[in-house]
């Protein structure tokens, strides 16, 4: 099966790129509205680029695409940041040395380290699925003990809570923002071009990357409070897939026909 069957430009020589958070944003909203956008991008892939930043792995990507008709992605940063990667026309998702190695050079081999010391710790569920750059939790928020944040920062890492539901640890200075500009410096792509979209606090270091972004509306109110005054941030009143195309008509970033 060939996922990239349609003849298109170089993602640098489209008119926009949408840099899209997963759940609860490209696939957030009404079925109607997920319809109309992924609609819309099928029949402006010419014009349009499309890379998945998301806290999702790979196969999650893949298995999403290939079941539920998501519109394959050109490029993914996925694991909040972790993997930085190029979706090959055969659907598989490999990752890009060039800008992966200093990912790798952060975090060494701190997964085994990160999930003996977290061990048991209140409030956390370690998550079974085994990431090369990160360790995930899920969390229980009324039973975490916020300690767990020290003893990841003594380790020298990063810790994120999102959706007051995942707790994740993250090499340092690692996070969706940083990795969509080094991916978008990488293709050549040019800043205005670009539309991030997310809708919680694993979004907020891509939506204040300077990049223009939008908080769809139904952003979890930690992000939106984390975004009072930030400029280049369009807050959208629709939710999920709606929002995105608000914004992208607001910010004047695509022709957008009434009724897509």
């Amino acid at each position: 099966m060939t996922v990239h069957a349609s003849p298109r430009p170089v993602i640098a020589d489209r008119r926009m790129v949408l840099a899209t958070d997963l759940d609860g944003t490209f696939l957030g909203g009404t079925d109607d509205a997920r319809a109309r956008l992924y609609r819309w991008i099928e029949e402006n892939r010419a014009s349009v680029g499309l890379i998945f930043v998301t806290g999702r792995d790979p196969a999650f990507i893949m298995q999403m695409c290939r079941e539920e008709g998501l519109p394959w992605p050109e490029y993914v940063v996925g694991d909040v940041g972790t993997t930085i990667a190029e979706v090959r026309p055969d659907g598989h998702v490999d990752p890009i040395p060039a800008l992966e190695q200093d990912i790798a050079d952060r975090w060494g081999e701190a997964g085994p380290q990160v999930a003996a010391l977290l061990e048991g710790h209140p409030g956390l569920t370690l998550q079974p699925t085994a990431f090369r750059y990160r360790v995930s939790y899920d969390l229980d928020a009324a039973g975490f003990d916020p300690s767990a944040k020290q003893i990841v920062a003594d380790l020298g890492h990063d810790w994120l809570i999102s959706d007051n539901r995942y707790f994740d640890v993250l090499p340092r200075g690692v996070s969706k923002g940083p990795s969509i500009r080094r991916l978008v410096q990488y293709l050549n792509i040019p800043e205005p071009r670009v539309l991030c979209a997310g809708d919680t606090l694993n979004d907020l270091s891509m939506l204040v990357s300077g990049l223009p972004a939008v908080a769809v509306g139904n952003s979890e109110p930690a992000l939106l409070a984390e975004l009072a005054g930030h400029p280049t941030v369009y807050h959208a009143e629709a939710h999920g897939a709606a929002g995105i195309m608000e914004a992208i008509a607001a910010l004047d970033l695509h022709d957008i026909p009434k009724g897509a």
